[in-house]
């Protein structure tokens, strides 16, 4: 029986390397600290949800772990062939070739429960009154859909922005504008429901959570998107894999969203349709 010293000699002798070996598994790039969809832990939905493909594929899973940064995050990692797959890219992405969506959600309005809002729509008057806090990506406080929908009403004053990427030293940053709403600070917040749902569940305080309506506000500013698995333009054949695994397994894929409180609207993914894009 050969040792692990003796192994690594024939290895090395063969010209091969670790990193070669490990080529077998599916590689994917995603952020370290980013619930609930991965961090370095593997905690996130996404991290269960590629364990899943992974092992339809009769692969492992390898990380690369990057901060996600926008469109160079993409181009840093799956264009620059660090990796093979991104999990959770919206389905009409345009620098990737996507799998069929696993899942659909939508923004939220978001408050403490004993506040007894009723806040239904982005048209209610009643957002004229109220602190509201909205996840931006940078100074430019219009650049998500929240915070475009209530610059467009004119509601600039009432608008609290909460940096989506944060501190990076500590555990995920977004949970900072969910607790703003928590300990009162803000009236009300409208975010994205995964990360809504997610951190909504840890919170002390009660939090109500609505589907932010319209769903598509004028002239075209979508609040509910579906989500897909990325891979390089020139991997069809690994897509074809994907899709395969993603319908095998699309049950259980659905438990685990539930599991960590995703907001889906996805009734024609469970069903085998496939629906529009957005």
């Amino acid at each position: 029986m050969c040792s692990a010293s003796r192994i690594l000699a024939l290895i090395a002798s063969a010209g091969l390397s670790l990193a070669a070996l490990r080529a077998a598994d599916l590689r994917i790039c995603a952020d370290p600290n980013n619930l609930p969809f991965s961090n370095q832990q593997q905690q996130g939905f996404d991290n269960q949800i590629a364990k899943l493909i992974a092992a339809d594929l009769g692969k492992g899973v390898t990380y690369v772990w990057a901060p996600e940064r926008g469109e160079s995050f993409v181009r840093k990692t799956l264009l620059a062939r660090r990796c093979d797959v991104l999990m959770g890219v919206p389905s009409a992405y345009r620098d990737a070739l996507t799998s069929e969506p696993y899942y659909r959600s939508t923004y939220v309005f978001l408050w403490r429960r004993d506040r007894n809002l009723q806040i239904r729509s982005l048209n209610d008057p009643a957002l004229h009154k109220l602190r509201i806090g909205v996840h931006v990506v940078s100074d430019d406080a219009s650049n998500l859909p929240p915070a475009q929908a209530l610059a467009n009403r004119g509601l600039f004053r009432n608008m609290v922005p909460y940096s989506i990427y944060g501190d990076q030293s500590k555990p995920n940053p977004p949970a900072t504008l969910i607790d703003a709403v928590a300990q009162g600070k803000l009236d009300l917040a409208i975010a994205w429901g995964p990360l809504a749902g997610f951190f909504a569940q840890r919170e002390a305080a009660p939090l109500a959570m609505v589907p932010v309506s319209p769903q598509v506000d004028r002239p075209f500013l979508p609040f509910t998107f579906s989500l897909s698995i990325g891979v390089r333009p020139s991997d069809k054949n690994l897509l074809r894999s994907i899709n395969r695994a993603l319908e095998h397994h699309r049950n259980e894929i659905h438990k685990i969203l539930e599991s960590y409180g995703v907001p889906l609207l996805d009734a024609d993914l469970r069903a085998g349709n496939r629906p529009s894009r957005y």
